[in-house]
């Protein structure tokens, strides 16, 4: 029950929360978290699951034969200097929980810890995913691959967000994020001294025309109350200031949340690409990532997360976003739930100033908690 956090129990969660902020380590690099964590939950007498994955940690709580409910929490970092104004900074040179990650952890730590006090009585089990590699490498895909989702019944999870006050939880049925794409895009012409480009075939000038002729997708050919972003964010060429080079490269990224539109933005860039580098004189070389889903709620555990939530913090009504995460991966399989909660923040994920109230990891703790309790009840009556 939540009333067994108490005053003890959340300072320890806390001071869990500033040592993962200290420690943070890049995607598939989480050694010592993945040594941390299992310390813990070992501590606590909770059952860890083998696993062939090299980082990241499983584990199970409860004893009985009904559904197996999935919580997950990722616990990767990202290459960033750390600037936030806080104690407890990363000790990791060019390395920062710039997301929150380490209040995921330590909220997940924190459920199981409740959970495991209630394990005689609880109507199934819950299974620990604490995920490797959710900023990059698939880590999710990893998880799936490595069976840890394959006899779940649901699973839920939350992010932590900025511009929200500490503890609100908001919850939406559906569609909550973007699907995301990835391109990378090489044009290759003729080089040439830069005084006679009359003798080579310019890839820069056919780069020009691609990024302006791309902006036309999501302008003219997308619906503008459906919409989705694409963004050319790293563009490449030539080495020296006479010389035209050989190849020009850009590559950048494509947000939706329609399946539909998700293809027409593929079709027309291919369409525009290829045969604006033919105008050119040149030719393209298209690398396409098809990348994560949306990330899409089920309805009928969304309103029982909201009416159990509900009755521990304020709950509010989750605007859908661009920005992705692979908890929707698991979603293709199985029905699963993904919230936020407030943490205070005023700088946005992925900023070397970002920050997360302590408070975070509190209210994720019953987040975890209050809401596995009431959907193993649920799931275990239908």
């Amino acid at each position: 029950m939540s009333e067994l956090l108490n005053e003890t129990l959340s300072a320890q969660l806390i001071a869990y929360r500033h040592y993962f902020h200290e420690y943070p380590e890049l995607s598939s690099k989480e050694f010592n978290t993945t040594k941390k964590i299992r310390e813990i939950l070992t501590s606590w007498g909770i059952r860890l699951l083998p696993t062939n994955l090299k980082t990241g940690v499983f584990a199970e709580i409860g004893q009985n034969d009904g559904p197996i409910l999935g919580l997950r929490a990722d616990i990767d970092a990202l290459p960033i200097d750390e600037a936030a104004n806080v104690t407890f900074r990363s000790k990791n040179p060019g390395v920062m929980h710039a997301c929150g990650h380490d209040t995921h952890i330590v909220s997940l730590l924190g459920g199981a810890y409740l959970l495991k006090q209630q394990e005689q009585v609880l109507p199934g089990r819950v299974r620990l995913i604490f995920q490797l590699a959710e900023e990059a490498d698939e880590g999710a895909l990893q998880v799936i691959h490595d069976g840890k989702i394959k006899d779940l019944a649901a699973i839920i999870g939350f992010h932590n967000t900025p511009n929200q006050p500490v503890g609100q939880i908001g919850f939406r049925a559906g569609i909550t994020s973007g699907a995301i794409d990835k391109f990378k895009v090489t044009l290759t012409g003729i080089g040439t001294h830069a005084s006679a480009p009359q003798n080579g075939q310019d890839p820069i000038v056919a780069l020009g025309a691609e990024i302006g002729a791309l902006q036309t997708v999501i302008s003219r050919q997308i619906d503008p109350l459906q919409g989705g972003v694409l963004s050319i964010t790293h563009v490449a060429a030539g080495n020296t200031w006479n010389i035209i080079p050989e190849t020009a490269f850009f590559e950048g990224t494509v947000r939706t949340t329609d399946k539909k539109i998700r293809q027409t933005i593929k079709t027309h860039f291919f369409d525009i690409v290829n045969n604006t580098a033919k105008a050119y004189g040149t030719t393209a070389t298209i690398t396409w990532y098809t990348g994560d889903p949306s990330v899409d709620n089920d309805k009928e555990l969304t309103q029982i997360m909201i009416d159990e939530s509900s009755q521990f913090t304020t709950t509010y009504d989750l605007q859908p976003r661009l920005g992705s995460d692979d908890f929707s991966c698991y979603q293709t399989y199985i029905p699963g739930v993904y919230a936020n909660i407030g943490n205070g923040g005023t700088v946005s994920n992925h900023n070397s100033r970002f920050t997360a109230a302590d408070e975070t990891v509190i209210y994720g703790t019953k987040f975890f908690e209050r809401n596995a309790i009431r959907l193993l009840k649920e799931l275990s009556t239908n």
